[in-house]
């Protein structure tokens, strides 16, 4: 039986030990005289029940699947002659043959392989067989003795909500080692780059040509890593986006929240919000064939000559048109969320309604404002598509925004397209880019974090 089939069975015996125990707890409840002579809630008493049904099950299910697939390997493999695996090009290859040989996709060379595929079927039979009546016997135990537990003076709710209590635990905690797995990945791959290529030439060079040369008078031949062109390009088109997102997506947040009838809003919100729904190459297609010739072209209408068809005005304009949705929308949220009687109390002081907006209203909901325009310009930051199909991938220190640039974002994509070695200042390189930003990122969240604390303490 197929892992899915099984989980199904499971899914289906919890639901019926739900119902069980809590019919049980009813009838329980109605012959000692009403449900106040429970503990808990007849639903508590169902929960209990399919806890019992499914967690030791699916627990067992997920060690039998971590488990069986090297317990099969070491049996199949002991099986086989010395001879026949000391005559293979790459050992570490033949179970990977054993079972292309069991499925029918390759032939068998000799009679041991052959014997090996059979011994391999014949042990995955077994072990579906095994797997199939143990999770279904554990499931069926768990969904009697959890209707078996069933009376009065079972704390259902107690073991219900400390199940889910340490369930919820155990999300935050995988999260938490989550980011931290990501985190060491990133650091050690890039501690490999910093001891081939020094921090200082890395954070401070002027010269990015990570290629690997055909020649020893290249200069690519020892790689240029300064990443100060990225950087700098990375800032300017989130600076140009930002420049357009952030006035934009806050007033029509203002404008949706204080002046807006109902109906503009429940019309206008939606339509502005479609925006965030757009995909990112679509904006690119935009970006590449419409902005950027455009601004090319009204460039040279007024004498500016020799501008890139490329540029980082067109990556950036088009970005900051695409993350408008996600200034608006939050700070509209946050505005609408400040309480009337602030505005009130202003009002009935004497202030106009747009004071009220300027030294009330924005004040109090300054947190969620910061809070999305960080959301925003890391979105502009991350952002990879449009700089590739509007700004190009050449990595020049300018301060042009009608010159050709590039971010980090995409010269990591470029350093890790196709197949890689990651032994090579190139492509470890990308773990460095990756690093760097993260503690920018990191920087970011601290500066907005300290803005947020002094501007909150006059509202607490």
């Amino acid at each position: 039986m197929q892992t899915s089939t099984l989980l199904v069975v499971v899914l289906v015996l919890t639901f019926s030990a739900y119902l069980l125990a809590k019919k049980r707890s009813r009838d329980i409840a109605t012959a000692e005289g009403g449900l106040s002579k429970l503990h808990s809630r007849p639903a508590y008493y169902g929960s209990f029940a399919a806890i019992l049904a499914a967690i030791p099950a699916v627990l067992l299910m997920l060690i039998w699947q971590a488990v069986e697939p090297e317990l099969v390997r070491t049996l199949v493999m002991a099986q086989i002659p010395k001879a026949v695996i000391d005559a293979q090009e790459n050992p570490q290859l033949l179970f990977g043959q054993i079972i292309h040989i069991a499925h029918g996709i390759l032939p068998a060379k000799t009679p041991e392989l052959q014997a090996a595929a059979n011994h391999y079927l014949e042990l995955e039979s077994i072990g579906k067989t095994l797997k199939f009546v143990a999770v279904l016997s554990l499931s069926l135990v768990g969904l009697a003795l959890g209707w078996r537990a069933v009376r009065p003076k079972l704390r259902a709710r107690h073991y219900v909500e400390k199940t889910l209590q340490f369930f919820l635990m155990f999300c935050s905690t995988l999260a938490i080692l989550t980011t931290l797995g990501i985190v060491l990945s990133v650091l050690f791959e890039a501690i490999r780059f910093f001891q081939i290529i020094p921090v200082t030439d890395f954070l401070f060079g002027t010269e990015w040509s990570p290629q690997i040369a055909l020649r020893a008078d290249q200069q690519g031949a020892s790689g240029a890593f300064g990443a100060i062109p990225l950087f700098a390009g990375t800032l300017m088109i989130s600076f140009i986006a930002m420049c357009i997102a952030a006035p934009i997506g806050l007033m029509s947040a203002i404008y949706l929240s204080e002046y807006a009838s109902p109906n503009v809003r429940n019309i206008v919100k939606p339509v502005l919000e479609v925006l965030a729904g757009i995909p990112t190459v679509v904006y690119g297609f935009f970006a590449a064939l419409t902005a950027a010739p455009f601004i090319r072209d009204v460039a040279e209408s007024i004498g500016i000559s020799g501008v890139s068809s490329e540029s980082a005005l067109a990556a950036g304009a088009v970005m900051g048109v695409m993350i408008i949705p996600f200034v608006s929308s939050l700070s509209d949220d946050v505005i609408t969320a400040v309480p009337q009687s602030l505005r009130d109390g202003s009002l009935g002081l004497g202030a106009t309604r747009s004071e009220t907006i300027v030294n009330v209203v924005i004040p109090a909901a300054l947190p969620g404002i910061v809070g999305g325009l960080l959301l925003a310009v890391s979105r502009a930051i991350g952002e990879t598509m449009i700089v590739v199909m509007a700004a190009g991938l050449s990595a020049n220190l300018t301060a042009n925004p009608l010159d050709s640039v590039t971010t980090v974002t995409v010269q990591i994509v470029t350093l890790l397209v196709g197949d890689q070695e990651f032994d090579s200042p190139k492509t470890l390189a990308a773990f460095a880019l990756g690093l760097t930003l993260f503690v920018v990122t990191l920087a970011l969240n601290f500066v907005a974090l300290r803005i947020v604390k002094k501007y909150r303490e006059q509202y607490d």
